[in-house]
C-alpha cells in the first residue's frame, strides 16, 4: 500500500516542479480528492448511493473538487489546483493530468449513448485549465486539450485541441512528443493556425496609420499656406492705406 502511494506521489512530482518533497504533495487538493473518491466509488460500486454522496459532498466541502462517485478513474490521476468537475459516466485512464476550473461534463440524458453521458479520457491526456469536455465523446491517447477549449466532439489520438469550439492543430502522430509537457503545450510554434489574418491586420493598420500622418500633414501646410496669404494680404492693405 505505502509502495503505492509513494509512485503515486512521485508520479505526480515529475509532472509538477512546485513541491519539494512528497509531503507537500500530500496536501494537494487533488490528492485528498482522489482519496475521498476511491472511498466513494467502493460506496457506489455496492449499491451504498447515500453513503456514496456523503462521502462525495464532504469531499467537495474540502476540496472545491466535486467527482461524481460513479466515475472511474484510473492510475496516476493528477488534478492540479482543483476546481473541477467529473460527471457519473466519465471514463479516466492512466496518467492523466487535469489542471484548474476543468468540467468533464454530459449532456441531456435522452441524447446519450446508452446512459453514458460524460466522456472517456484515455492514458497520458493533459488537460490545460479552463477546458470543457462535453458529452459522451473520447479524448484519445497522449492528446492534449488547450486551455478554455471547448471539446465536443471526440479527439483523435495525439491531437492537440485548442479554441471554441476546438479544434485540431494537426500535428502528425508521428511528430508527437512523448514525455510530460506541462499544460498541454506540445511545442513553441503558436496553436493558433490563422495567425495570417492577424498579419494581414497589422498591414492594414500600418496603412492606416500612415494615411492619417499623410492627412494631418496635409493639413498642417494647408494651415501655414493661409496664414501666409493672410499675411500677404494684410501687407498689401497696410500699403494702399498709408
Amino acid at each position: 500500500m505505502f509502495d503505492r502511494l509513494k509512485a503515486y506521489l512521485d508520479s505526480i512530482r515529475a509532472r509538477d516542479p512546485a513541491p519539494r518533497s512528497r509531503w507537500e504533495i500530500l496536501l494537494y487538493p487533488g490528492v485528498w480528492a482522489l482519496g475521498f473518491h476511491r472511498v466513494a466509488h467502493w460506496l457506489f460500486e455496492a449499491k451504498l448511493f447515500f453513503l456514496a454522496r456523503v462521502v462525495n459532498h464532504v469531499s467537495r466541502a474540502l476540496t472545491a473538487i466535486d467527482i461524481h462517485p460513479g466515475a472511474t478513474i484510473g492510475r496516476n490521476f493528477f488534478i492540479d489546483h482543483g476546481f473541477t468537475v467529473i460527471g457519473e459516466t466519465a471514463e479516466i485512464g492512466d496518467n492523466v493530468t487535469i489542471y484548474q476550473c476543468v468540467t468533464l461534463g454530459g449532456t441531456n440524458p435522452a441524447n446519450g449513448k446508452g446512459g453514458k453521458r460524460h466522456p472517456t479520457i484515455k492514458d497520458n491526456v493533459i488537460i490545460g485549465s479552463g477546458a470543457q469536455i462535453i458529452g459522451p465523446i473520447t479524448v484519445g491517447e497522449r492528446a492534449r486539450v488547450g486551455a478554455n477549449a471547448v471539446v465536443t466532439e471526440d479527439v483523435a489520438p495525439g491531437a492537440t485541441m485548442v479554441g471554441l469550439k476546438a479544434r485540431s492543430t494537426l500535428v502528425p502522430a508521428e511528430e508527437w512528443i512523448r514525455e510530460f509537457i506541462p499544460y498541454g503545450t506540445p511545442s513553441d510554434d503558436p496553436c493558433e493556425p490563422r495567425s495570417d489574418c492577424i498579419e494581414k491586420l497589422e498591414t492594414e493598420l500600418k496603412a492606416l496609420r500612415a494615411e492619417v500622418a499623410e492627412l494631418k500633414a496635409a493639413q498642417a501646410r494647408g494651415r501655414a499656406d493661409d496664414v501666409g496669404q493672410a499675411s500677404l494680404d494684410f501687407g498689401r492693405k497696410s500699403g494702399t492705406d498709408d
